[in-house]
């Protein structure tokens, strides 16, 4: 047999910390952990027009078998509903972070990123060959100081990338996209903006904060993704003819892929022309989300004008036992845990969605407090 000593020590190790991961199968609970926000997937809002029948397989890669008429079609429509030129469909947000990342920078490019960056930010900046600094989360004198320093640190001809998200995954808040934006005129930086957790919540339709702040124009790329409050699978990078070009020729995780089958473009078609007409699942999450940050509850949260709602409870044990305490309650509230986030700063990452009620919010609060 294959000896395998080397992953149970690693796994020791994760126990040793309370941090081991397991996977769960939902029981019932109140959902306050899903990335559903606006119930698309829990209301069934995609089935409730004529059943889809398109196939189920695409037949290989965009640049083979894999490419056919609805999947450019709705790259069109994606475009347009972002106000950008283009747009891209990659198979997930981990493929199009790592597509875009890895493959645009240059040798002797100079990255800045948000130092609480999603693990597919980092990752495809890894594999990039451009020097990498990351800043202090949201702190515009660190990216400020790094900006005056950048232009040192690469090569002739070098170009300097600002990568951040638009709504932080594990904190809720947003970026300061204004003042970034601001920052990159004045050093001559593109930047670079991941809307996964802004795409259907936050704008007028929810096309996103860089439309809702103006800034459509004053980005290199975004990139959207549609597996949160879209409600189906898939992302999309926004950016110029010119860049859609350079992608399809340079982007490993998009050339090297099979396709996305025309069933799950056809998800993401009628998800985009939903995403207008959720006008009062948009307001009714808003409200849920003041009724929440408005109540006193015993611990220390985040500032959070979004779904995603943070209450700091320090050390793995203590926060999973009170996950715990929620779950034996009916509350779906999961842990963040060490090494995720950072030691110290464990957390209940709690998710409003439109379909809770505020007998669920008040029953959450009462528990916390």
């Amino acid at each position: 047999m294959r000896d395998e000593d080397f992953l149970s020590m690693k796994l020791k190790e994760r126990e040793t910390q309370d941090a081991l991961r397991r996977l769960r199968l939902p029981e019932g609970k109140v959902d306050l952990c899903s990335n559903d926000y606006l119930g698309v997937v829990r209301n069934g809002l995609l089935e409730q027009e004529e059943p889809m029948t398109d196939a189920h397989g695409s037949g290989g890669s965009r640049l083979l078998a894999g490419n056919y008429e609805l999947i450019e079609k709705t790259e069109r429509t994606i475009a347009a509903f972002h106000a950008a030129p283009v747009a891209l469909i990659y198979n997930s947000g981990y493929d199009a972070n790592l597509g875009l990342l890895s493959s645009v920078p240059q040798r002797g490019d100079v990255i800045l990123y948000d130092s609480l960056s999603h693990a597919s930010i980092r990752d495809g900046i890894r594999l990039s060959l451009a020097l990498a600094y990351g800043f202090a989360h949201n702190d515009l004198q660190e990216l400020e100081k790094r900006l005056r320093t950048a232009r040192d640190a690469g090569g002739t001809g070098k170009t300097v990338f600002i990568v951040t998200e638009s709504v932080f995954s594990m904190d809720g808040d947003m970026a300061p996209l204004r003042e970034m934006a601001e920052l990159c005129r004045q050093f001559d930086a593109q930047l670079i903006v991941d809307e996964a957790h802004a795409t259907g919540v936050v704008g007028p339709k929810g096309e996103g904060l860089v439309q809702e702040l103006g800034l459509a124009d004053e980005c290199f790329a975004r990139v959207h993704t549609f597996g949160k409050a879209v409600g189906c699978h898939g992302a999309a990078v926004l950016g110029s003819t010119l860049l859609r070009d350079y992608l399809i020729n340079f982007s490993r995780s998009f050339i090297y892929t099979t396709a996305l089958p025309p069933s799950s473009v056809r998800a993401i078609a009628r998800a985009y022309a939903l995403l207008p007409r959720l006008d009062e699942e948009r307001e009714r999450l808003r409200l849920l989300i003041d009724m929440f940050r408005q109540t006193p509850i015993g611990w220390e949260r985040f500032d959070s004008s979004t779904p995603i709602q943070v209450v700091i409870v320090p050390g793995n044990t203590a926060v999973k036992a009170l996950a715990d305490r929620l779950q034996g309650a009916g509350l779906d509230v999961r842990p963040i845990l060490s090494p995720t986030v950072e030691k110290g700063k464990e957390r209940l990452r709690i998710v409003l969605h439109t379909f809770n009620t505020e007998e669920e919010i008040e029953k959450l609060t009462r528990l916390l407090a």
